[in-house]
């Protein structure tokens, strides 16, 4: 506790601090060449395509959007970032341009009637799959398209202009029916922010326990509520073949959804008071059946703000929960109630109940089943057949039972670690009932699934798998799997009889694209789309998944790239570590393999990649696992040593393999990766440089938790103090390079953990570069932003790591 109080004084001190930030003002840079062509290459089309495999949508976007985009205005309130011109978020990544492909002729058409300057979002095709509607976002509203997928043409079909401030801002009702959100009022007459408050903002507690996250962007004053409440509010609203209908009141509606027989629409509306302590998904709302014509049928839940929820994973409020609708069923809606009072550390036989309630919604509730850990969810299928997952965050396991509706009995299907990969059966495939909804679908007389693993770990790498699973005898019988020296997996599948399947494949070499496969006939795979290399900067770079050991036994992978001719005789190269640390209660899934080494290289802004090209060996991926010690140990026991056998296993291998040099090393990371490398520096002197992202230093600013760590700061404070690089500041003298969006909404992250640990370094005589990118997020998204960050990362690397003796 002596630590802690030194901890609080050192707070205290530079809060009092005037000049956090060093004042090397600086125009853009831009970093190399060939690194700034990889970031700006046009990213390959998204596809969707209809269930019968006959015509594929292309959606196209940009890559990155300029800082002027980005500094838009906005309004930041109750966990939203808004546009306070078009009742839409703030920060969106839109569709540019739209065409379809018909598969069967292979011709690609364009699209006619698309607005001018598209900003499309929230793709969906109608039940029948003859329409495809996409919002549009302009600078004064959103509108609503629907594309006739028989004309090629795109047409505004909506009136009114939309509201998409909470939620999804829509859903298909029929072929020829689309129910909306609406804005009810205009931009400009949004509430003014008085010059003179009527008085201070005063929040109170009067005894009761509130734990929450560190949330950013909520409510803060009464004006914030006055914001809040007028951007939120919406009107449904009925389009019929352009015919607009309203649909009851104006509401705070946070989501809605259509019963199966899509004549009744449960509805969560968000009510008053508003929390200054949560976002707007915990604020108190009503849980409602309406019919379409917005009356009401039925309230099923008055539900208080979720201020009041325990601490600790697996705790949950003692109040109704997890509401939706019985797909197999016309118009039955189910939820949740805790068993334990919503206390996991209380002993009770069952955790909690489901219950269901069915049409006119007059009758008592019925209890579906009862489940042992924290009811997880329901796969519906029919009458004699779901799948209801339970699950346990802190014991890190999860269930999936099979639940027959017409017996009501519950049996156990399979039960595993969360974080055992290699023993993931997958997932049902499912495919549309006669409400079209997705439900399971049985096959061999109903006595086995067709379960999809998309990622298929396993100890030769990730191979995705299709597999029937025995009902019976609860073994996966794998019908096909991915082949080594390539990465697929299946997409979708468009025949379940006739295992006709959309695939995506790719290598080292070969760029994702799709194809279609039937297994019954064994016929060649049809390429759908013929997409090019946009990377020809990464030709001959190669790429290694290497596996390596801890010193404690612990197997570790990463991946490695290696610069195009490079081979060992030229002698070891400078070596950036990037990664992200996981929690583990298991020695065995952290040893697990993870990832492809036969996945195409592609680059997102963040990636370490880029610098492969310039001379520099790349272990990307690097797996930082942080394991339990024992059966009642917790993996943040001894969180720092096992950092630091992770970083030293890597470093030491990669150097007697002869690629690295172990004295020119660099750490980096984003995020929790950034914490990790503020804690490297802190604690070793085997990096010459770190490169640390948007982190978080300080614990004692998330004293209600952080990452998987469940106990407080006031249950364990000398873990908080040990596990916060910030506390050993002092001890950080190697180069480190900290980067933060001034407009981070990463719970947890704020800015002011930069700004603390850049002040704290510098007072100590540390070296160290605090860059604070204007207007950007978690994620960073402005182009002359991005290449800037590349262009820091580079000169720091090249002047602490490459140049270094």
């Amino acid at each position: 506790m002596k630590l802690l109080k030194q901890l609080i004084n050192v707070v205290i001190g530079l809060a009092l601090c005037s000049n956090v930030i060093a004042q090397d003002a600086a125009s853009y840079q831009v970093p190399p060449k060939v690194i700034e062509d990889l970031l700006l290459a046009k990213p390959t089309p998204s596809v969707s395509i209809d269930s019968k495999g006959a015509w594929m949508l292309l959606s196209e976007r940009n890559s990155y959007p300029t800082v002027e985009e980005l500094g838009q205005p906005e309004i930041r309130v109750a966990g939203l970032r808004l546009n306070p011109n078009n009742f839409s978020p703030s920060r969106q990544t839109y569709i540019n341009n739209f065409s379809l492909k018909q598969l069967k002729d292979n011709q690609t058409f364009p699209i006619i009637g698309l607005p001018n300057q598209l900003l499309a979002s929230a793709v969906s095709w109608n039940p029948s799959e003859t329409k495809i509607a996409f919002t549009h976002t302009s600078g004064n509203k959103v509108e609503l398209y629907v594309i006739d997928v028989a004309t090629k043409k795109a047409q505004l079909i909506s009136k009114k202009s939309l509201n998409s401030v909470l939620g999804i801002p829509y859903t298909w009702v029929d072929d020829q029916t689309i129910l909306f959100k609406s804005t009810i009022s205009i931009a400009s007459n949004a509430p003014k922010r008085p010059i003179t408050p009527k008085g201070p903002t005063i929040q109170q507690n009067l005894g009761k326990a509130a734990p929450s996250p560190t949330y950013q962007d909520l409510i803060k004053s009464p004006y914030d509520e006055q914001l809040f409440q007028f951007y939120a509010t919406s009107q449904l609203v009925l389009n019929k073949n352009g015919v607009e209908t309203l649909l009851g009141k104006p509401a705070i509606i946070s989501n809605f959804s259509l019963s199966p027989d899509k004549k009744y629409l449960l509805q969560k509306q968000l009510q008053q008071p508003f929390s200054y302590l949560v976002t707007a998904n915990g604020f108190p709302s009503k849980m409602v059946i309406t019919d379409l014509t917005g009356k009401l049928i039925k309230l099923l839940a008055d539900l208080p703000s979720t201020e009041g929820t325990p601490s600790g994973y697996d705790n949950t409020q003692n109040v109704p929960s997890r509401f939706d609708w019985r797909d197999d069923e016309a118009a039955t809606i189910t939820w949740a109630e805790p068993l334990d009072s919503g206390l996991i550390k209380k002993q009770v036989e069952f955790r909690d109940a489901i219950y269901a309630l069915s049409a006119p919604f007059n009758g008592s509730p019925v209890v579906l089943f009862k489940t042992k850990l924290r009811y997880g969810g329901t796969t519906w299928g029919n009458e004699t057949i779901a799948l209801v997952s339970e699950i346990s965050r802190s014991k890190q396991l999860t269930r999936v039972n099979i639940f027959n509706p017409s017996k009501g009995s519950l049996e156990l299907l399979l039960e595993r670690n969360q974080t055992d990969a290699y023993n993931n059966p997958g997932s049902p495939v499912t495919s549309k009932n006669k409400y079209g909804r997705n439900v399971i679908t049985t096959i061999e007389n109903g006595t086995k699934l067709l379960m999809n693993n998309t990622t298929g770990s396993s100890p030769k790498g990730d191979l995705p798998f299709l597999a029937k699973f025995d009902l019976t005898t609860k073994q996966n019988d794998i019908i096909w799997r991915c082949n080594e020296g390539v990465y697929e997996y299946i997409v979708d599948v468009l025949d379940l009889n006739n295992l006709v399947l959309l695939s995506r494949k790719e290598s080292q070499k070969e760029v994702p694209n799709y194809y279609i496969k039937n297994l019954k006939l064994r016929m060649a795979d049809k390429a759908i789309t013929n997409f090019t290399n946009p990377y020809p900067a990464l030709e001959g770079v190669s790429k290694e998944k290497i596996k390596y050991k801890r010193a404690d036994g612990v197997d570790l992978t990463g991946d490695l790239y290696l610069p195009s001719g490079y081979s060992k005789d030229k002698g070891p190269l400078p070596l950036i570590i990037w990664a992200y640390p996981r929690e583990f209660n298991s020695a065995a899934d952290a040893a697990q393999i993870r990832g492809s080494k036969d996945r195409f290289t592609t680059l997102s802004w963040g990636s370490p990649i880029y610098y492969v090209t310039q001379g520099y060996a790349v272990l990307d991926n690097a797996e930082m696992p942080i394991v339990a010690a024992g059966k009642d140990k917790k993996p943040n026991d001894n969180f720092i040593e096992q950092l630091k056998l992770n970083a030293s296993s890597a470093i030491n291998y990669l150097s007697e393999l002869g690629v690295a040099d172990k004295n020119r090393v660099a750490v980096g990371g984003h995020s929790y990766g950034a914490f990790m490398t503020a804690n490297l520096l802190a604690h070793t002197n085997w990096f010459k440089a770190g490169i640390a992202r948007s982190g978080a230093y300080n614990r004692t600013l998330t004293p209600f938790g952080f990452q998987n760590e469940d106990r407080t700061y006031w249950q364990a404070p000398d873990l908080y103090y040990q596990m916060s690089p910030f506390s050993y500041a002092d001890k950080i003298k190697t180069p480190i390079l900290l980067i933060h969006g001034e407009a981070d909404d990463n719970t947890g992250t704020f800015p002011i953990n930069s700004e603390r640990l850049f002040a704290a370094i510098k007072g100590n005589g540390g070296t160290v570069r605090f860059v604070y990118l204007p207007y950007e997020a978690h994620g960073y998204r402005g182009k002359e932003n991005v290449l800037h960050t590349l262009w820091e990362q580079f000169q720091w690397l090249e002047k602490y790591v490459k140049q270094s003796k």
